[in-house]
C-alpha cells in the first residue's frame, strides 16, 4: 500500500538528503500536458519535468518501446554494442551536425563530454587549456561543470574551482575577444540561457563567436541540454542562426523520461577518444534509454511535433504580449520557440505559487523570471487555460 503524503514527506524528512524543496505537491500520474498528485488534484503542467517530458507525459510511443525493451534487454554493458544505440546516434547525427555522438545519462555529464573534448584537443595544439564560459549561465553540477557556470551561487561552499575557466559577459562579442589568450582551446555557452533566465543569443553574437573560434584555431561549443530536442522550435536551438558547433551536448527531453544524453562532436574531433582509456560511461547509452530516444525521434518525424511547437509558440507569445497590456508587473518577455521567460517585479514567488493553486504548474529562472516549458504537443486549449490562470494569478 502506497503510503500516504504525510507518510512520504516524514520519510523524506527522515532518510533522503534535503536538496530539494518537499513542499510541493507529490505527484503520482501523468498523461500529455497533465500531471495529477497523491490527494488527485489535476494541473496543466508547463514544467515538462524542466523540458524532460517534451512530448507529454507518457507518451504511448515512448511507453510502448520502454515495455518491448525492457522485457528483452535493458543492460549488457558498452563492452558490448547493443541494437539501439548506433541507430539512435544515426538518426542525431543526421538532425545535428553530422558529427560522432557519446551516450550519458545526464546533462552535466555531456557537458564535462564537451570540456574534456576541449583539453583533449587543446592539448594536441600547444598545450592549450582555457574555456571561456558565461556569466548568468548554467552547466550542471559536477564541480567541473560548476565551474564553468556563471553563477557563483552554486559553488558555495565548494572552494577551490577547478580552473581553467575565463567568465565574461553573455552576448558580448567584444568581452569575448578580450578574453582569448595564447591558452585558450574553446568558448563554451547557451545558445539560449534558460536557468540564468531566459536569454537568448544574439544573431551577430553567434556569427562572431563561430568567425572569431575559426580566426583563433578554438572549438566553440553548444550546451543544448535544454534547449535541444525541438524546444526553440528548430531540432538544435543552434539551428537558428545558420552555424555549426564543433561539438555540442543534448540531454532532458531525448528519451522523454527516461535518463539519456549524449555530446556530439565533428568527426575529426571523435578521433581524441580512445577505446578503454579515455571516456566512458556505465549506464550511458543502454538498450532500454536507446530505444526511448528512437521512439522520441520517430515522434518528431511524424507527429509534427516541430510544426505544433513553432504554432503555439506563437500563440503563447502573442497571448502573453496581450497580457503584458494588462499587468504592469510584466517588465519583459523573451525566449524562443516554447522556453519562455516572464520577467516579473518582486511578485514572482506569490505568482508561482497562486498558478499552482489554480492547477498551473510553472518554474522560476533567474531574478524575478518566471520560466514556461509547455509540452511541446501542448494545444490552443491547453495555452488558452494557462493564460487564464497566469492572467489571474498576476497581481
Amino acid at each position: 500500500m502506497t503510503p500516504n503524503q504525510d507518510e512520504l514527506r516524514a520519510l523524506y524528512a527522515e532518510y533522503m538528503v534535503p536538496a530539494y524543496n518537499f513542499s510541493a505537491p507529490i505527484m503520482v500520474r501523468g498523461e500529455g500536458s497533465r500531471l495529477w498528485d497523491i490527494e488527485g488534484k489535476r494541473y496543466l503542467d508547463f514544467t515538462t519535468g524542466i523540458s524532460v517530458c517534451s512530448l507529454g507525459h507518457c507518451h504511448p510511443g515512448v511507453v510502448k518501446a520502454i515495455q518491448e525493451q525492457s522485457a528483452t534487454l535493458m543492460h549488457c554493458s558498452n563492452v558490448f554494442c547493443n541494437a539501439n544505440g548506433p541507430r539512435l546516434a544515426k538518426k542525431l547525427s543526421e538532425h545535428g551536425i553530422g558529427g560522432k555522438v557519446f551516450f550519458a545519462n545526464s546533462g552535466a555529464e555531456a557537458n564535462e563530454g564537451l570540456i574534456k573534448t576541449a583539453r583533449l584537443w587543446g592539448s594536441q595544439h600547444g598545450e592549450k587549456t582555457d574555456i571561456i564560459v558565461f556569466h548568468t549561465s548554467f552547466h550542471g553540477r559536477t564541480l567541473a561543470t560548476l565551474a564553468a557556470t556563471g553563477q557563483p551561487i552554486f559553488r558555495n561552499g565548494m572552494a577551490p574551482d577547478m580552473p581553467g575557466f575565463t567568465t565574461v559577459e553573455y552576448n558580448n562579442l567584444q568581452a569575448v575577444k578580450d578574453a582569448v589568450t595564447s591558452k585558450t582551446c574553446a568558448i563554451l555557452l547557451e545558445p539560449l540561457q534558460a536557468e540564468g533566465g531566459v536569454f537568448p543569443a544574439t544573431q551577430e553574437f553567434m556569427t562572431g563567436l563561430r568567425q572569431l573560434c575559426d580566426e583563433k584555431e578554438m572549438l566553440l561549443l553548444f550546451d543544448e541540454v535544454q534547449t535541444g530536442m525541438g524546444r526553440t522550435g528548430t531540432f538544435f536551438a543552434f539551428q537558428h542562426f545558420g552555424i555549426k558547433p564543433d561539438g555540442f551536448s543534448t540531454a532532458k527531453a531525448i528519451g522523454n523520461g527516461i535518463p539519456l544524453a549524449c555530446f556530439q562532436l565533428r568527426k575529426d574531433l571523435a578521433d581524441l577518444y580512445k577505446p578503454g582509456l579515455t571516456h566512458g560511461s556505465t549506464f550511458g547509452g543502454t538498450p532500454l534509454a536507446t530505444a526511448a530516444g528512437l521512439a522520441v525521434i520517430e515522434a518528431f518525424e511524424t507527429e509534427g511535433v516541430l510544426a505544433n511547437a513553432n504554432q503555439q509558440s506563437e500563440y503563447l507569445f502573442q497571448k502573453l504580449r496581450a497580457l503584458q497590456q494588462k499587468h504592469p508587473a510584466i517588465k519583459d518577455i523573451r525566449g524562443m520557440g516554447l522556453l519562455i521567460g516572464i520577467q516579473l517585479d518582486e511578485a514572482l514567488a506569490d505568482t508561482v505559487a497562486k498558478c499552482r493553486e489554480n492547477g498551473l504548474l510553472v518554474l522560476t529562472a533567474g531574478k524575478g523570471v518566471m520560466r514556461l516549458l509547455p509540452s511541446l504537443k501542448v494545444t490552443t486549449e491547453e495555452v488558452d487555460e494557462a493564460i487564464a490562470i497566469i492572467d489571474k494569478a498576476l497581481p
